[in-house]
């Protein structure tokens, strides 16, 4: 269909239009012409993606003499094939109406990992092996030596499209990461090179969030991404996590261990180049006096990554004096290393602030702030100028460099703490020194100063106030939008009790009880004598999810669920959950019925795989069960620094964070239910924390989970009173209706029961309440201003 929204004719490859589909367009077109960034919440499976990507496309058509480029963002390659797939179908429909004036290039960048068509190089086990396979036949020295030497092996395809030179361009289309594999074979050129080429001429270009906000990678592919772009940061509902790995960095006994071999193997390399090319080490130096080169002067291939601090931070002078000779900077590197040895001989936990840390280190180590600096981009000076090309064999050193680096870089919005052992495990000696980066706001910055608009949106972003505070920003439009729907297909509970009336909770005191663990069991139990197909239980941790399935197993609760569902366990390695997930399915194809077993949150920060990635729709997914509220392990060190630093730089308190991330990746778990209109499931949040009053706005909801020793803080979650009401997204809590709330199991079964009969009707696309749902193209003519709300909700 075809239509207008004020002076943008936007086409749509689809007949009918959801409600919020179009709303969505239009305050997204807001944001556009205001040139600035919004935050968007829309429910999942209504199409936000195509929504996204008509409008911007079509307001670039609109605009021939400013076209703007399109920056779509995704979590997971999978997400970035579905967008890529979309996008193909609308690009066809606008050709069919506009002809050849429609055509635009649109391209999936991804890894070596994804794009490889080299088979000696793809038979690596991991990413940086293969991304280290590619280097050994495609460096700079690598392909010299090949010219002299035809025995040395080389890349035919990256030799074909070096030949190709200007003619190495893709011809106007949509291509998604196979379509680049079997355009790379049909030419015999490198689909990975030759996308990264292209990217700078592509209308559109979909890839991972760290190709914008990781430093490292932001450094060598998005540099030269022009002003005039809209940005998208899709599913961006973990956005701020993101933001702060990519400035945070680890260090263990076994990386100061592995980066001592690294030192070991480089002091090497020098002592064979003096003996048989010093001229090469005279020649580094010497250009090092005069200042580092620029990045951009080196060949593509042997630039892997860039800096880890942020553009603006990164110092614009020469190399010091002090690390200029390669054995200089070595012996810089061993005697950081040998102090980080130290530090990590400890019996107490210790947190530092950057700027005592580097004190710290000119005063026992001798070196000062401004090497720290420049010791990230004196080992990639170094190792290009040694021409080592098994990169993934020194990523021990080059962990240690990236913390020099941004330790040196950095005095705010930073944390040095080191840790003797994890506190779940005392009896493990395993210490660890972590540069943890407070500050979500900092990697995401350059991102909104650089480009004209930054679209953030997901179908669980509530509480949407929040994310302006968290990465300091000011956006035009921010807007939550709701579900039209024929017919109340959602049904969400909150379970309090057992049906021995003995409440439920996963909170630190009661979450080992029997009674707790026997009534989850029963719950499970009761709901899979009447469920059909598939359900999925997400627990809080790991451990959790391990402990209660021993419990349930030795009690033989286990044993009668199996008699109407197989259960299937999500477990910590990928080929075993992906086995998992494909058995979980092919049974619920069958009709023989499953449960899955996942993790809604992993250890500290860390989410489990199912929570973030993986649909459950139609009968994959009938009911979805959350045991207890995910939140974070609040002992952690880690996550008590980040509080104290959002409340006095932010004024953001810490039970408001905390309540607001639990609830936000509670929400995305059971929204994995819902993926479309026409689909149907409930919903139970099993845990007494959840009252009716906390979800709907009191503050109730954490007061007994806090286990930190400050009472302020316990305190502070128990009184608040922050307007809580929108904590779960509204289109949750529309359907969470007072008699679905405080329920014990008998309850919830019995309001199961008749919300199956109900699904169970004939389902009627259009629906007969006179409310529409879905918009034609004359009904979109006909609206006008005054009647847009009746029509839409």
């Amino acid at each position: 269909m075809k239509f207008q929204i004020e002076d943008v004719t936007v086409y749509f490859p689809y007949d009918y239009i959801y409600p919020e589909q179009y709303s969505y367009m239009i305050e997204l077109k807001r944001a556009l012409d205001a040139k600035g960034h919004c935050l968007l919440e829309m429910p999942t499976g209504t199409g936000k993606t195509i929504a996204l990507l008509s409008l911007i496309t079509s307001y670039s058509l609109s605009k021939p003499q400013t076209p703007i480029k399109l920056i779509y963002c995704t979590r997971t390659v999978h997400e970035m094939e579905k967008t890529l797939a979309e996008l193909k179908l609308l690009h066809n429909y606008q050709i069919k109406h506009l002809g050849p004036q429609a055509r635009i290039l649109a391209i999936g960048l991804s890894s070596r990992k994804n794009l490889c068509v080299n088979p000696t190089v793809l038979a690596a086990e991991n990413r940086d092996s293969v991304d280290a396979g590619c280097r050994k036949l495609t460096a700079s020295w690598v392909r010299a030596m090949a010219a002299e030497n035809p025995n040395v092996p080389t890349c035919q395809f990256f030799e074909n499209y070096e030949r190709a030179a200007s003619a190495a361009v893709l011809p106007p289309g949509v291509y998604t990461l196979q379509d680049l594999r079997v355009f790379g074979k049909e030419k015999g050129w490198c689909p990975y090179f030759l996308a990264r080429h292209m990217v700078q001429f592509a209308n559109v270009v979909v890839y991972s969030y760290q190709y914008l906000l990781d430093p490292k990678v932001a450094g060598i592919i998005s540099k030269e991404m022009q002003k005039e772009s809209v940005v998208v940061f899709d599913e961006a509902h973990n956005i701020d996590n993101v933001c702060i790995e990519a400035l945070s960095v680890s260090v263990r006994r076994q990386t100061l261990e592995g980066a001592t071999r690294n030192l070991n193997r480089i002091s090497q390399e020098i002592d064979r180049f003096k003996a048989t090319d010093a001229s090469r080490l005279r020649a580094e130096y010497n250009r090092l006096v005069e200042g580092l080169a620029l990045r951009g002067n080196l060949p593509i291939t042997d630039n892997w990554l860039s800096n880890p601090a942020l553009p603006d931070d990164i110092l614009k002078e020469a190399v010091p004096g002090n690390i200029r000779r390669a054995e200089h900077f070595l012996h810089v590197l061993r005697r950081l290393v040998q102090y980080l040895r130290g530090r990590l001989d400890t019996e107490n936990v210790e947190k530092e602030s950057p700027v005592s840390f580097v004190a710290s280190i000119n005063s026992h180590a001798g070196i000062d702030q401004k090497t720290l600096k420049f010791c990230y981009d004196r080992l990639h000076s170094l190792m290009l100028t040694l021409e080592i090309t098994d990169t993934d064999e020194f990523l021990h050193i080059q962990t240690i460099c990236d913390f020099a680096t941004l330790v040196g870089t950095y005095g705010r919005g930073f944390s040095i703490i080191i840790e003797p052992f994890d506190e779940r495990m005392p009896h493990i000696p395993d210490p660890i020194l972590q540069l943890s980066c407070h500050d979500a706001s900092l990697a995401i910055k350059p991102v909104f100063d650089r480009f004209q608009s930054v679209v953030i949106t997901s179908g669980t972003l509530s509480p949407i106030d929040l994310y302006p505070r968290l990465l300091n920003f000011h956006p035009v439009v921010s807007r939550s939008f709701t579900m039209s729907l024929t017919r109340d297909c959602i049904c969400p509970m909150v379970l309090t009790r057992g049906s021995d009336q003995l409440p439920v909770s996963t909170k630190f005191d009661m979450r080992s009880d029997p009674g707790v663990v026997r009534n989850y069991g029963k719950l499970l139990l009761e709901m899979v004598s009447v469920v059909p197909d598939g359900i999925v239980c997400f627990f809080v941790s790991y451990s959790y999810m391990d402990g209660i399935i021993n419990t349930w197993n030795d009690s033989g609760i286990l044993k009668e669920i199996m008699q109407h569902k197989l259960v299937f366990i999500e477990t910590q390695d990928v080929v075993e959950t992906t086995l998992a997930l494909d058995n979980y399915r092919r049974a619920c194809d069958c009709g023989r019925g499953a449960v899955f077993f996942s993790v809604a949150r992993m250890l500290v920060s860390y989410r489990g795989k199912v929570a973030e990635g993986i649909d459950f729709d139609r009968h994959y997914g009938r009911l979805v069960i959350m045991f207890g509220v995910p939140f974070q392990y609040t002992l952690s060190k880690i996550l008590l620094a980040r509080l104290e630093y959002l409340r006095d730089t932010f004024q953001i308190k810490e039970g408001d964070f905390l309540t607001f991330d639990a609830l936000r990746q509670a929400a995305q778990c059971v929204g994995r239910v819902i993926r479309s209109k026409a689909d149907y499931g409930m919903m139970i949040f099993a845990d007494k924390r959840l009252l009716a009053r906390a979800i709907k706005g009191e503050p109730e909801i954490m007061g007994d989970f806090l286990l930190s020793s400050s009472s302020e803080l316990v305190d502070e979650c128990r009184y608040s009173r922050y307007d809580k009401r929108s904590k779960l997204p509204s289109w949750i809590l529309s359907h969470l209706r007072d008699v679905n709330l405080n329920l014990s199991t008998d309850m919830a079964l019995h309001i199961a029961k008749e919300f199956l009969r109900k699904m169970a009707q004939p389902y009627e696309k259009i629906g007969g309440s006179g409310r529409k749902t879905l918009l034609s193209e004359e009904d979109l003519e006909k609206m006008g201003d005054g009647g847009m709300d009746e029509m839409l909700y």
